[in-house]
């Protein structure tokens, strides 16, 4: 081994002259530094005790009061001492954004400080476009719990009251104890995929909302058209409600002018005998017969927004499934019967990059499935999920696992022995979550170490307690 050394050394000191040597361990040195902090920003591995040394003497804090058109900052050591004399105001645009800079770095300066770490609410979206700003200048920033600030803020003057002067004192306060986490703004592919799945999502809740008003217009005046056409979506049926959404309309016609509509849309699938039986319902319906003209304008604007809703899910459906084909390992992962794109882009929009956590029970924790416990003195409260976390993944992992739990026969042992281990059963929704926990585990080896899906491994740390003999 120490020839190897020796030998390394005289050929790099054969390949470079003392002042490169010097230059190329400069380089790694300040490469190993910023991987370092990048760590500490989208990596989740520090502990309070690491981020409380983070802000040592050299480190000016500033406490920022986010809205949505200005903003307020003040300035503290790494005790709690400020510097400002007042909270500095400025808009939210890119002149603002430099002054706030300016007077930063000039307090820095002035008090012989080194680095600066900016802490802020994650509320709402209006930190995304300063927090961005801040971290592209060469600016560490910083996030305290909103839950936090709002119970701590009683502490300097015991007085239940929000001011935007008083925020930033108490969010400086929590960064100097340590009670902060780093941001992480997805990069790249990640980005574009939570926006993507954003959209799917608001896109999946607009058409829900406008079927159900599209259900709640034939319940009024056509209550018999769903027991010709069992799904409202189907094509057939919107353009039957297109141009001819009344009972009236389209008894006047007739089972031929039905049928013609629907053959010049070349559509499979209906025919003369539904077109019959439509015609029939609309003879015999119930339906509410005054407002008829703002009816048919009704159904004829539900109709037009529900086919825009699912023309754009088909296309963000498109859109995720080419995203899909540039993540690493999901090939593997969509191996696993009963995991599509959608699900699995969707897990991914939410958690980001898998490498940036240390280890699965941090995605757990992001997820709010770590598991919590209120107990005090005789008192044993009971285990539940924190629920603190990104509900979204948290949704996606609970519709991953019931389709599981039907569909693969090792996701349902694990399931089964849950509910029925003599130890600690669980109930029906416990023992669900702990299958999501289950699948998270596996996806984070899958995406951090590229490894395969196996079932016996997924059963073989289940443990067993041996049965007692009778």
């Amino acid at each position: 081994m120490k020839s190897t050394t020796k030998k390394n050394k005289e050929q790099l000191n054969t390949e470079f002259s003392s002042e490169e040597i010097i230059a190329i361990g400069k380089k790694a040195y300040e490469e190993a530094v910023a991987v370092t902090w990048r760590q500490a920003e989208v990596g989740r591995t520090f502990t309070q005790n690491d981020k409380i040394a983070l802000v040592d003497d050299k480190t000016l804090v500033i406490g920022a009061d986010i809205r949505s058109e200005k903003h307020d900052i003040r300035a503290f050591d790494n005790r709690g001492r400020e510097f400002s004399k007042k909270a500095f105001e400025f808009g939210n645009n890119e002149a603002g954004f430099e002054e706030a800079k300016a007077w930063i770095l000039e307090i820095r300066d002035r008090q012989h400080l080194e680095k600066v770490m900016v802490g802020m609410e994650p509320t709402g979206h209006y930190w995304f476009n300063f927090a961005s700003w801040l971290m592209n200048g060469g600016i560490t920033v910083v996030l305290v719990n909103p839950h936090h600030v709002k119970k701590s803020k009683e502490l300097d003057d015991n007085l239940n009251r929000k001011t935007d002067r008083k925020d930033p004192k108490v969010i400086a306060g929590l960064v100097h104890e340590g009670r902060y986490s780093m941001p992480y703004l997805p990069e790249g592919l990640y980005a574009e995929l939570r926006n993507l799945n954003n959209l799917r999502l608001m896109n999946t809740e607009e058409t829900t909302r406008c079927m159900n008003r599209v259900n709640r217009w034939l319940s009024i005046y056509f209550p018999e058209f769903r027991t010709v056409f069992k799904d409202i979506s189907g094509v057939g049926s919107m353009l039957l409600l297109e141009q001819a959404g009344l009972p009236e309309d389209i008894i006047r016609l007739g089972a031929d002018g039905v049928n013609r509509i629907w053959r010049e849309a070349k559509l499979r699938g209906t025919g003369y005998a539904k077109a019959l039986r439509i015609v029939s319902a609309a003879r015999h319906s119930i339906g509410r017969k005054e407002g008829q003209e703002a009816a048919r304008m009704e159904i004829l604007w539900e109709i037009v927004q529900l086919k825009g809703y699912l023309k754009w899910e088909a296309e963000i459906q498109r859109r995720l499934e080419e995203m899909a084909g540039g993540l690493p390992y999901v090939e593997n992962i969509l191996q696993i019967r009963g995991l599509g794109i959608r699900t699995v882009t969707g897990i991914l929009a939410e958690t980001g990059d898998f490498t940036r956590f240390s280890n699965a029970r941090s995605v757990q924790k992001l997820a709010g499935l770590a598991l919590v416990e209120d107990s005090s003195g005789k008192h044993e409260g009971k285990t539940v999920i924190s629920k603190r976390g990104r509900k979204r993944l948290r949704y996606h992992l609970y519709q991953a696992a019931l389709v599981l739990i039907a569909q693969k026969d090792e996701f349902r042992e694990v399931y089964d022995y849950y509910l029925t281990r003599d130890n600690n059963p669980l109930k029906k929704m416990q023992a669900l979550m702990a299958v999501a926990c289950k699948l998270l585990r596996v996806l984070y080896a899958m995406m951090t170490k590229g490894a395969e899906y196996d079932p016996g491994k997924l059963l073989g740390d289940i443990r067993r307690e041996p049965r007692k003999a009778a």
